[in-house]
């Protein structure tokens, strides 16, 4: 019914950039906010960024002036711009959409960025 599936993940350099996409269907963003959490190994998933259905964003304070988020709702696309990566940020990253409302809490499978020279 309702599936999320994250894109643009893979190897990267320090100091490198790297976008990634995550595609939605069976819902319309535009009533969600939307997210991306990451889990590196061994540790809790946690919030990297959010972007509420009005477009206000929250970040992760050990992201923040570095990663963007943003959505194309039309599209039923969200974007994480990641630059200036450090070996720390290498998690799966995950797409999330949450609408308390609606009850509706949706997650992809997640994509692995990993930052190694």
């Amino acid at each position: 019914q309702v599936q999320l599936e994250e894109f643009g993940g893979g190897l990267v350099q320090p100091g490198g950039s790297l976008r990634l996409s995550c595609a939605g269907s069976g819902i319309s963003f535009e009533s969600y906010a939307m997210a991306w959490y990451r889990e590196a190994p061994g540790k809790e998933r946690d919030l990297v960024a959010r972007i509420w259905s009005g477009g206000s964003t929250n970040y992760a304070d050990s992201v923040q002036g570095r990663f963007t988020i943003s959505r194309d709702n039309a599209m039923n696309i969200v974007f994480l711009q990641m630059n200036s990566l450090q070996p720390d940020d290498t998690a799966v990253y995950y797409c999330n959409a949450l609408n308390t409302y609606l009850r509706g809490n949706y997650w992809g499978e997640g994509t692995l960025v990993t930052v190694s020279s």
